[in-house]
């Protein structure tokens, strides 16, 4: 039996944990499993419990946090290495920046025969100035040469890491969608949204409208103030707009909503109603989405955006910006509506047009399910996955 390392920088809210935790237990028995992963920034709210309900024991690496720290890093990749030796897999499999570089760089050392890296987003725009993200650029195509494969969750994130970015040739680069158990989405979701409505105060007849995911610079939530500033102006419907999340950006948000002169409401703090509430880290999205009638998205950059997979899971329409691989999650039009990140004119007027119109949000939302159920389940990634470690051990034992 094949043995299998998977290694990923942390187990924070998000798509990458759910991902390495349906591979690292799915994946058995055919392999013979075994995760890695760094520690949570402060800031973050932990998923650990995603992979203890599936009954996994990570391997922690105390010295391995999302930030550069090379005393740190150095002692974060000798365990590493250790680890690789003691468990002397068949193949290593990283998951985003930190593992990636740590991780592959321990198994070339320790020449391992298979060694894949999974993009699951880059930062290759709008995170760093210019010198840092040539730095990583640099990193990643010096690490992409001596990797078996680069794994690519869209093919526009393809086409971004082989052509525009030249990480790796697009022969190097597979395309395996992410996966996940969408079933939440769709049970109890009249009993789920009562339950979310209740608790934060919501009224039959409003609207709310919710945005999902780290409270950061790269998530550009000014964008969604903006636009909801926009509809709250010239909308006559009762419309509310909620922060579900936390992170660093929360007192420039704060902040940036009072200069505009509109109202919010920590609501873990204080139990009354806002124009935007805020909701600190929830770990029920499903409940989260089923309360909610409009599910918004302003990154500037994103690799597949999980909170929007989700959304139309459970029959809600998406407004979002045009960035990563958002394209290949969405149907343009018929579940979601997309405009330029640049444009505040026209997010907001997509927010209207769903805001005032009723039944376009339930012909959008029914459509989201079919669309994201076929093509992001678990199960379909488990095989792909498969398929694509079989391809390349064989490729190893042809040219021993």
């Amino acid at each position: 039996m094949a043995r299998v390392l998977h290694i990923i920088n942390r187990l924070n809210l998000g798509g990458p944990t759910n991902i390495v935790a349906f591979l690292t237990r799915y994946l058995k028995p055919e392999f013979e499993t075994q995760l890695i992963s760094g520690m949570i920034d402060e800031s973050e709210e932990s998923s650990e419990f995603i992979v203890r309900e599936h009954g996994l024991e990570p391997i922690y690496i105390p010295e391995m946090y999302r930030d550069i720290n090379l005393i740190q890093d150095r002692k974060a990749y000798k365990k590493i290495k250790k680890i690789i030796q003691e468990f002397k897999p068949d193949i290593v499999h990283t998951h985003a920046a930190k593992a990636g570089t740590l991780g592959r760089l321990a198994a070339i050392n320790c020449k391992v025969p298979v060694i894949l890296h999974t993009f699951h987003g880059h930062v290759f725009h709008s995170y760093f100035g210019k010198l840092k993200t040539r730095m990583f650029l640099e990193i990643e195509r010096y690490l992409a040469a001596r990797t078996g494969r680069i794994i690519a969750i869209s093919e526009r994130q393809k086409k971004e890491l082989g052509l525009i970015f030249k990480v790796a040739p697009l022969s190097k680069i597979e395309v395996i969608p992410l996966g996940f158990d969408l079933d939440p989405f769709q049970h109890n979701q009249k009993e789920k949204r009562t339950q979310f409505r209740n608790h934060f105060m919501i009224e039959n007849d409003e609207i709310v409208v919710s945005i999902i995911g780290r409270l950061v610079p790269i998530k550009n939530h000014k964008l969604f103030i903006d636009a909801m500033k926009i509809v709250f102006e010239n909308t006559k419907k009762r419309v509310r707009a909620f922060i579900i999340g936390d992170g660093e950006e929360r007192s420039n948000i704060e902040s940036y909503i009072v200069a505009n002169g509109l109202d919010y409401v920590m609501f873990n703090q204080e139990q009354r109603k806002a124009q935007f509430t805020f909701t600190s880290w929830r770990k029920d999205i499903d409940c989260v989405i089923a309360g909610s009638d409009i599910i918004a998205l302003c990154s500037f950059n994103e690799g597949t955006p999980v909170s929007l997979i989700e959304a139309q899971a459970a029959n809600k329409p998406v407004v979002t910006t045009r960035v990563g691989g958002i394209t290949d999650v969405v149907i343009p039009g018929q579940t979601a509506l997309i405009s330029s990140k640049k444009s505040i004119s026209n997010f907001a007027r997509n927010l209207f047009m769903l805001i005032e119109d009723d039944e376009r949000r339930k012909i959008m939302g029914d459509k989201g399910h079919d669309f994201v159920s076929s093509k992001f389940s678990y199960p379909r990634l488990i095989k792909d996955t498969s398929d694509l470690y079989n391809k390349l051990l064989k490729e190893h034992q042809k040219f021993r």
